[in-house]
């Protein structure tokens, strides 16, 4: 998104150089190098992912009762050898998940860690399946996990939760995922009232130099997907494109912090 948009603002560039107005021409070329550079070299890249990861820390104080501990989907790979992996940042997702379980265990609350994603990526196997099987093998029992295999996206993973939230009747709901991605997240989650803690599983910074860098460009593009998909939202509440949102007084599931 980063390198299609300076690539946009180049074409408005040529495209008024070769109508003969190169002041304006010259004007968008370098708005479009500064943005280049800007989020390329890190200044950029490092507000923008700060805005979004500030206040999320990586574990809670106090476990309720009845616990669950919702893991986000990050996507899924088909490795080398043909096998269906965790991506690269559901990793930090998991292992974060697996740390928070054995938290809660050491309490003597009940505790289950709730999967949810579903086959976004077309491999033939839900995210929730996938990442199941690195629970296991990190110490939590399929019998304290609860995996939601058919969401798509965010915002359905909220949605499909909200009734096995209700059926469980936790009074302790954590949610798990990658703090650039925790602000939106948490909003959608509060759609469906279900207000959970949440806990970042990886923290990502920009690194600064005095060329642009195809890692500060990559992270500029997940905040900029991040910041989009959060003024979608509001703009989908305000045409009524979004389901109805459930009120504030039918919360089965409460953080106790």
């Amino acid at each position: 998104m980063t390198l299609i948009l300076f690539l946009l603002l180049l074409l408005i560039a040529l495209v008024l150089l070769w109508r003969r107005r190169p002041r304006a021409g010259s004007a968008w070329l370098v708005i479009g190098i500064a943005w280049l550079f800007f989020a390329g070299c890190g200044p950029l890249t490092g507000m923008l992912l700060g805005n979004l990861q500030s206040g999320f820390a990586p574990d809670i104080a106090h476990w309720g009762q009845r616990n669950v501990i919702i893991l986000l989907g990050a996507g899924t790979v088909r490795s080398g050898a043909g096998a269906i992996e965790p991506s690269l940042y559901a990793n930090g997702r998991i292992l974060r998940a697996a740390e928070l379980y054995r938290s809660c265990k050491a309490t003597g609350g009940d505790c289950k860690v709730e999967v949810s994603g579903g086959d976004a990526m077309k491999l033939k196997q839900a995210e929730a399946d996938v990442y199941a099987i690195s629970l296991d093998r990190l110490g939590v029992p399929r019998a304290d996990m609860i995996l939601e295999a058919q969401s798509m996206n965010t915002f359905q993973n909220a949605q499909f939760t909200k009734p096995l939230l209700m059926s469980y009747g936790a009074d302790k709901v954590v949610l798990v995922s990658s703090a650039v991605h925790l602000k939106r997240a948490v909003l959608y989650f509060a759609h469906f009232a279900i207000h959970g803690e949440p806990v970042r599983g990886d923290y990502v910074t920009a690194r600064y130099d005095w060329l642009p860098g195809s890692d500060n460009l990559s992270y500029a593009d997940f905040a900029i997907h991040e910041y989009v998909g959060i003024a979608r939202y509001h703009f989908y509440n305000a045409m009524g494109w979004n389901v109805p949102k459930i009120p504030e007084e039918s919360v089965t599931a409460q953080t106790h912090t």
